[in-house]
């Protein structure tokens, strides 16, 4: 299944919870992470700004580019689905650009959302209660 993870879930991730649990899913290869140039900037821009390890940011990193469990697009079509912050359109511009079936997020405003098209958005929890094996 292709997901595309927002940035606080990744970055939550690192503290445990369903947030590591989602990330262990990809890590395991039982979903497929889907990811866009822009995204993967903002993790690693708010990943180095929260003071998380250069040596973790790397790991990150080489498990991408490495292409592991991974779907990749340089470039996505702009859309508006949520006008009071425009830059978590990404989430939903690299879910379409890729054929996510989910967006996995903690943040309410990307959450309000519900259903853009056949992707489902959904917290930590329920992407775990809903999806996981």
């Amino acid at each position: 299944m292709r997901v595309v993870v927002d940035t606080n879930v990744l970055v939550s991730s690192f503290f445990g919870g369903p947030p590591r649990e989602v990330i262990e899913h990809w890590k395991r290869g039982e979903i497929t992470l889907c990811v866009s140039r822009d995204l993967i900037d903002e993790y690693v821009d708010v990943l180095d700004r929260l003071g998380v390890r250069a040596d973790l940011i790397h790991e990150l990193l080489d498990l991408f580019a490495s292409g592991h469990n991974l779907v990749f697009t340089a470039s996505t079509s702009p859309l508006q689905v949520l006008k009071h912050d425009p830059d978590d359109n990404m989430l939903f511009e690299c879910a379409v650009e890729l054929e996510a079936k989910v967006i996995v997020t903690g943040d309410k405003a990307v959450r309000s959302v519900e259903r853009y098209m056949d992707i489902e958005v959904v917290t930590p929890a329920e992407f775990l209660t809903c999806y996981s094996k």
